[in-house]
């Protein structure tokens, strides 16, 4: 049984940044020796999320689009009134997208779509330095 987890840094922009993280997963998953079983992608924080997607100018616009209407920048949030640093809107994103995602590794490669990536999404409302966790778990 093979469990070994890596981590990654990054720095981010904000406001729907995104950032392709299939790369360092494959090469995470190639360099752990898993077979088969299964590759966990974890972002810390409330303010950012981890989705797969085609990384494509275009969707990558369409899915910011998307979520900016799902919670707009420019409405009360509670959160706000509460902390007053202005990213509510980041929370409700993130929350919708998720800290958190799992791809099954068979014959030691990620099954992904051939239009598919694993992609981080930050919304904070500034850049920040994201932490990244990669871990694998199987055979």
């Amino acid at each position: 049984m093979i469990i070994e987890t890596a981590e990654l840094f990054l720095d981010t922009k904000g406001f729907c940044d995104i950032h392709d993280l299939t790369p360092e997963a494959r090469r995470f998953v190639r360099e752990s020796g898993l077979l088969e079983g299964q590759l966990l992608v974890h972002v810390p924080g409330s303010t950012a999320g981890v989705t797969t997607i085609e990384y494509e100018p275009g969707v990558l616009s369409d899915l910011c689009r998307a979520l900016a209407q799902i919670a707009p920048e420019d409405i009360p949030y509670e959160h706000d009134q509460a902390w007053g640093d202005g990213n509510g809107f980041s929370h409700v994103r993130a929350a919708l997208m998720k800290p958190s995602l799992t791809v099954p590794v068979v014959g030691g490669e990620l099954l992904l779509g051939t239009w598919q990536q694993i992609v981080l999404l930050d919304f904070d409302n500034r850049p920040r330095h994201r932490r990244v966790i990669f871990q694998v778990m199987g055979r």
